[in-house]
């Protein structure tokens, strides 16, 4: 084990010649596993014209000797310590199998402590905290499994930074040493993980770091797998009442986030719908608003639209199919708008339909909002016959952009309205600040609320192409 950060530099340089990898592959590696120096300073340290400080030093290293561990040769790069003995893969893999082993038969508000027995085997000790479903505050879920202790607010803490930025946040606070670790169901914000430790280098080191990620991705799946079968979870993140129409329409809405290879999709709101796959992604987002069954209306038209999807129907006849339920089921005094939008993931090309609705918006690789006026038709329930799409074409920095009349009609106190100007400002503004997709949804929709004197009914769908690492801590 080298004694100084000279003869730790000497040992990444020299295995770093048996790892098999190109500097920038290097760097991809040191900067998933948390590493903040940049490819220049790694190049600089690695030929011994700098320095790294001890916690990226140990960082670097960790990432040539997964690789070496890849390949299998017993040399290995250095660490300025010691790694603990308690903390061998094979305790990890105990927590982890105990965890789901616990689970198995488990009512849901027995997570909390099940997880207590995992972060044991792990040498740590772990809280879960889960965001509401409007995503400003963020509620411990007690080891009871009800909701208890104070909350703390997604934009002013270092757990709502965990959150936000989608990051492992190390702190030191009132004498507790903590690590935020973002908590998600696949690319889905749920909440975060506060885990203490007892040694301040523990806070980076990337063995620890990588094993509460894990940890974290379990419990994730496990907060929405059990959710299925019981409300703590939903008492937690949305203890208020709901309206049984509410209700029903939220249980049809696939997760707010979701990726696939580099294509997410981020959504916020109760009206809308997707499908991704290997080479195509459809999305709807309707409002019917104004009408006092609108969550039934907005159930019908969802499931509607997902059957036609599902039975390999084109854009133009799944339109039409919604159209033909909401007005064989609800009468022609009714009706709904909505837009409708196919991408092909191998070309861009981008097929839409707007009824009655505001048209997309596609944010030109963060320069300029194109409004895609054609393909109108008029709203759903009307009689929809012989509808043509629109098409387009998206680059890879372009994002598409699917909203309900909410996100520019809202009115402050002297009744201005949010507008179409000031909503295309936010997204390119959000656009140059390179936040992760989701935080995007959070911040354009927290805008809109603030603006608004009243209550508005906002619904968003964004889509891109993106580095799979904006989306996963």
């Amino acid at each position: 084990m080298p004694n100084d950060a000279a003869e730790q530099q000497q040992s990444a340089a020299a295995a770093l010649k048996h790892a098999d990898l190109t500097l920038d592959e290097l760097w991809v590696r040191y900067f998933a596993l948390g590493g903040n120096a940049g490819l220049v300073e790694v190049d600089a340290y690695l030929h011994g014209l700098n320095g790294l400080d001890r916690a990226q030093r140990d960082v670097l290293a960790h990432a040539v000797n997964e690789r070496l561990d890849e390949l299998t040769p017993p040399r290995r790069a250095g660490y300025s310590r010691h790694a603990r003995a308690d903390r061998s893969r094979a305790d990890s893999l105990e927590a982890l199998v105990g965890l789901l082993e616990g689970a198995e038969l488990a009512p849901p508000e027995r997570l909390p402590a099940l997880l207590d027995g995992a972060a044991g085997l792990l040498g740590v000790r772990v809280a879960v905290l889960l965001a509401d479903k409007e995503e400003r505050s963020l509620h411990p879920w007690s080891a009871d499994g009800t909701r208890g202790g104070p909350t703390l607010d997604l934009d002013t803490t270092p757990a709502g930074c965990a959150f936000r930025e989608l990051r492992v946040l190390p702190v030191e606070s009132d004498g507790r040493l903590l690590l935020w670790v973002p908590l998600l169901d696949g690319a889905e914000r749920l909440g975060v993980l506060r885990v203490e430790v007892d040694d301040p280098a523990d806070l980076y080191d990337p063995e620890l770091r990588a094993r509460c990620r894990w940890l974290a991705m379990l419990v994730g799946h496990l907060v929405t797998l059990l959710g299925r079968y019981g409300d703590a979870a939903d008492l937690v993140r949305s203890p208020g009442p709901h309206a049984p129409a509410g209700e029903l329409a939220s249980a049809l809405l696939p997760p707010p986030t979701a990726g696939v290879d580099r294509f997410v999709v981020t959504a916020a709101g109760n009206a809308y719908d997707y499908a991704l796959s290997d080479r195509t992604a459809s999305f709807v987002v309707l409002d019917a608003g104004g009408h006092d069954s609108r969550g039934l209306v907005v159930a019908t038209a969802l499931a509607t639209h997902r059957s036609a999807r599902r039975e390999g129907l084109g854009l133009a006849d799944r339109v039409c199919a919604v159209d033909e339920a909401v007005r064989r089921t609800f009468g022609p005094t009714t009706t709904v708008t909505a837009v409708f939008a196919e991408v092909d993931l191998t070309t861009g090309g981008l097929v839409h339909l707007v009824a009655g609705h505001p048209a997309p918006l596609v944010v030109r690789a963060g320069r300029r909002v194109d409004v895609l006026g054609a393909g109108s038709a008029p709203a759903l329930g009307t009689g929809l016959r012989h509808l043509t799409p629109a098409e387009d074409l998206l680059g890879h920095e372009d994002w598409l952009v699917l909203r309900t009349a909410g996100t520019t009609a809202a009115r402050d106190e002297r009744g201005e309205p949010f507008g179409e100007a000031r909503f295309a400002e936010s997204l390119l503004g959000e656009a140059a600040a390179g936040r992760p997709p989701v935080e995007v949804v959070r911040r354009l929709v927290r805008a809109i609320s603030g603006h608004a004197a009243s209550r508005e009914e906002v619904t968003l769908v964004l889509t891109m192409w993106t580095d799979p690492r904006r989306i996963t801590p």
